[in-house]
């Protein structure tokens, strides 16, 4: 293990999580893949930090000491953050301290080793480029999605050129990419193309399945369904909002099955928060917002199926996590999906409310033989772990050695 600066034989970019936990956001997908890749690669890595003020490289200790504070559980955090705790009061001085960093000039060079980025973090910045080459990096990036490029319609304002700027920023400067799946690197091949850049050498790597593994499902009491996600346009809650309104105006309200939506609000979904704010849907459908992993594997076990509408993906842990707890899942029919699901989910077309409405009912009767189906092909199921993920990895630094 390194023990001085420039020693360490990986550089690993934090930029993401440090962002996300000075701002107590909870974590999301991405969130988990920069941890995993930190917990693999950090012991032997020293991290680099992308700010709006300018890029560092932090020394080895202190990069250890970051990497330690960012390990610690969310729960934990909280509780010390309110309590005005030792660990969240360092936490806040390291991001002030990495905040200070970009006024500085970085005294430690890169020496060709490997810059490991699974965030996305910072690829936008001005200067990133000319920084890559300056401190002599070799960047791998870890590329989620090109949504805001393919699908603005769904993203924040202003999102699609920042996006561009970071995958062209990508192209120009990667010794090598991963991607979270074929499907993902089939559309970077594309805009690489439409932007006539030379593609790096790339790999596909799924994403290993989270903890939810160990989720056992129970479905006693009243029938319930799960969507698991940020509240956001293209996650397309308003297709069960319209659902659900449907079943509630088809009569007996108590037949309805409840529809329970986990994640936090976020942007272009305004018609989607005005009817979740009504009441209109009584107790049918319940906003519970963020929730732990171990809430999470409660409310989960329970479903009779994740509810997964989804207008574009560049991966989908949310189906990998159920379909790994053995809960079903009635998605989209996504290529992603199809590629991930393993021929196991119910894929519906995302237009199809008919097709939709009569899925939720099936699975809703017990017993219910469509969805006693989809159990029999979950006993396939083989969950992406995260061993095969970092051997592709490891075997694409290899190579580029």
């Amino acid at each position: 293990m390194a023990q001085n600066d420039n020693d360490a034989p990986l550089l690993l970019d934090a930029s993401r999580l440090v962002w996300r936990r000075w701002t107590s956001t909870r974590q999301t997908g991405i969130d988990r893949i920069c941890l995993a890749w930190m917990e693999h690669y950090g012991p032997r890595a020293q991290a680099v930090i992308v700010h709006r003020h300018g890029q560092t490289i932090l020394p080895y200790q202190t990069s250890q000491a970051l990497f330690r504070l960012l390990a610690e559980p969310e729960p934990e955090i909280e509780l010390k953050r309110r309590k005005g705790g030792e660990v969240w009061f360092r936490t806040a001085l390291a991001a002030l301290a990495i905040r200070r960093a970009g006024h500085l000039r970085d005294q430690l060079c890169g020496r060709r080793r490997f810059w490991l980025n699974a965030g996305h973090t910072g690829l936008d910045a001005p200067g990133l480029t000319d920084w890559v080459r300056r401190r002599n990096l070799r960047p791998v990036y870890l590329i989620h999605d090109l949504i805001p490029i393919t699908h603005p319609q769904f993203c924040r304002v202003g999102e699609e050129d920042r996006h561009r700027r970071r995958m062209r920023t990508a192209l120009d400067t990667a010794s090598g990419i991963v991607t979270n799946s074929s499907h993902t690197l089939e559309v970077l091949n594309d805009f690489a193309a439409s932007e006539a850049c030379m593609m790096p050498p790339a790999i596909a790597a799924w994403p290993g399945a989270h903890a939810l593994v160990d989720a056992l499902p129970s479905h006693d009491g009243e029938p319930t369904f799960v969507a698991l996600g940020t509240i956001e346009g293209r996650k397309n809650h308003a297709l069960l909002l319209t659902l659900w309104r449907q079943l509630i105006n088809a009569g007996n309200q108590g037949a309805v099955p409840r529809l329970v939506i986990v994640g936090r609000r976020g942007w272009e979904a305004d018609g989607v928060f005005a009817q979740l704010d009504s009441g209109d849907f009584g107790d049918r459908i319940v906003e519970i917002g963020p929730l732990d992993d171990q809430r999470l594997k409660k409310v989960l076990g329970g479903a009779r199926a994740l509810l997964f509408p989804s207008l574009a993906e560049g991966y989908g842990l949310p189906l990998i996590e159920a379909l790994a707890a053995g809960v079903p899942v009635i998605a989209s029919d996504l290529p992603v999906f199809r590629e991930i699901g393993q021929g196991i989910p119910e894929l519906l077309p995302v237009d199809d409310l008919a097709a939709w409405g009569s899925a939720v009912s099936e699975y809703t009767r017990d017993p219910s033989p469509r969805r006693t189906e989809q159990l029999h092909r979950l006993e396939s199921f083989q969950a992406p772990g995260w061993q095969e993920h970092f051997s592709k990895v490891d075997a694409l630094l290899t190579a580029l050695c």
